[in-house]
């Protein structure tokens, strides 16, 4: 069992950035693909960024790249999300994510490959 926590959430203008933070409980943090996904209101959820089990291997959304950075923190049981350049249509609850799985060098970009799922930190972009 992982219990996940996002923190770092806020109300930022159009432009600037913040830095997500999502921690896991447990000692089996470094088996788990890592990812990010956010759910707009009235809108489904979808991927953001994901990380493998070792930090080697990323991958994002058309929407964010080159905006957003992930990055992970084994020794601290971490997850980041480094957002920079916020626009308006970045308005979201951002979730964290963990997948249980034995694959290395790989990342996880659809939400039913995760067993784990963190509560949510709310992103609000004014423009």
């Amino acid at each position: 069992q992982v219990q996940l926590v996002e923190s770092g959430g806020g109300l930022v203008q159009a432009g600037h950035s913040l830095r997500l933070s999502c921690v896991a409980s447990g000692r089996t943090f470094t088996t788990h693909r890592m990812g990010w996904f956010r759910q707009a209101p009235g809108k489904e959820r979808e991927f953001v960024s994901a990380i493998s089990r070792s930090g080697g291997v990323t991958n994002y959304a058309d929407s964010v790249n080159g905006r957003f950075t992930i990055s992970r923190d084994n020794a601290k049981n971490t997850v980041y999300l480094q957002m920079n350049s916020l626009k308006p249509e970045d308005t979201a609850v951002y979730y964290c994510a963990a997948d249980p799985s034995a694959l290395l060098g790989s990342v996880a970009t659809r939400a039913a490959q995760y067993v784990y799922w963190g509560q949510g930190t709310q992103v609000t972009v004014s423009s």
